[in-house]
């Protein structure tokens, strides 16, 4: 190998050690990594107000469709739309002249049977005391008994007949079938009406009223203890949200949990009954239920942003000393406004970080400030390496 190789890597050698020992004396003037600037939270309880929400659908606990009961005209109609009704009361007319004209026939009918049935009678009564005394053959006995029970037959039909137009004649009137409030009538004055066809109007009672919501299956344990319970209107635990986020000041009660789980979508509908003395709340409207949980009262709360979430499970980090964090599990309950109730892994006292998670691991040191900054700029600056 020729001197000037040997020179070369002589110096070659001699740069590289030079740059370790460059390397080593920065690394040692860096030091251990600054501080994490992070905001503390102190947890603490607090009056906690939860619920559990469910889309809802009002509807009326008694509601009738008013259908024609007969074929006619519609002729008279004695409400206006949307009005109160009392039941009983009369609501709308159809042409009656052909169900009187029926009616009247079906009692002449009847009029004939019952005049039939007395001379029947009269000549059987006859021929018995006849045959006492042994005047008459023994089939005019039978035939005149058996022309007495057929007329007596006859009266039972016409009687039957004559019900039945009555009937007729009785529904062309409709009348409401409860007290309740009336809708937009289907079908115009003059219009033709087919029995058990045409659609008139639909009466329903709104007071009170009830609310429909659909729960799933992992709830209904809960919901039957709810109906069960005689103490939940006084407690408030189920309250409304109308449209608009507008509150409804008054509270309702379970009055019904179905049967049977609808097997198509795995719920179970639940009617909750509510006051409506201002009829506010109208059939058909959609509306938040809101359910009271077991999160009341004085519960342990942190701020929401204060957790983070691995593989379903929530951790929060808390401070410890030389202010060096340590991750810890934790259970939750419900979130209020931008806080979130803890069940357990945390005690009052213990201090959290609560804003600047994102930008820790197990272990880091924090420092108390707005963690938005970065830490040279909230404490004593950093070393700088040597030159």
């Amino acid at each position: 190998m020729s001197h000037f190789s040997l020179l070369t890597l002589s110096c070659l050698g001699g740069a590289l050690l030079l740059a370790g020992c460059g390397s080593k004396d920065e690394e040692q003037q860096q030091g251990p990594p600054p501080a994490v600037p992070v905001a503390v939270y102190t947890v603490q309880s607090e009056d906690v107000v939860s619920t559990d929400t469910y889309p809802g659908t009002v509807v009326p606990l008694n509601e009738v469709q008013l259908l024609a009961e007969v074929t006619g005209y519609l002729t008279d109609i004695y409400v206006q739309d949307g009005q109160q009704v009392t039941k009983g009361q009369k609501l709308y007319g159809i042409d009656r002249t052909r169900y009187a004209a029926a009616r009247n026939e079906a009692q002449a009918q009847l009029d004939v049977a019952q005049t039939n049935y007395a001379r029947a009678a009269q000549d059987a009564n006859r021929y018995e005391r006849l045959d006492k005394l042994d005047a008459i053959a023994k089939q005019q006995v039978d035939i005149a008994k058996a022309n007495q029970a057929n007329a007596q037959s006859q009266i039972a039909v016409a009687k039957a007949n004559l019900r039945s137009v009555n009937l007729d004649l009785q529904h062309s009137v409709i009348t409401a079938p409860l007290t309740g409030t009336i809708g937009i009538a289907q079908v115009k004055l003059g219009a033709l009406v087919t029995q058990g066809q045409t659609l008139i109007n639909t009466v329903s009672a709104e007071r009170p009223i009830a609310v429909d919501v659909n729960v799933g299956e992992a709830d209904i344990s809960r919901f039957v203890k709810l109906q069960q319970n005689q103490n939940a209107r006084q407690d408030s635990l189920f309250t409304l949200l109308l449209p608009g986020k507008q509150e409804y000041a008054l509270p309702g009660k379970i009055v019904t949990v179905d049967r049977a789980v609808d097997p198509q979508t795995g719920t179970l509908r639940v009617r909750i009954q509510f006051p409506n003395p201002n009829k506010m709340l109208k059939a058909g409207m959609n509306v938040t239920l809101r359910v009271r949980n077991q999160d009341n009262g004085n519960q342990l709360v942190i701020p929401t942003k204060a957790l983070t979430e691995q593989l379903g499970e929530f951790f929060v980090y808390v401070v410890g000393d030389s202010n060096k964090v340590a991750q810890q599990k934790v259970a939750t309950g419900a979130s209020v406004k931008d806080k979130t109730v803890v069940r357990g892994g945390l005690k009052q006292g213990q201090k959290i970080v609560s804003d600047g998670v994102q930008n820790l691991s197990n272990g880091a040191k924090v420092q108390v400030g707005d963690p938005n900054k970065p830490a040279a700029a909230q404490g004593p600056s950093a070393p700088t390496a040597a030159k």
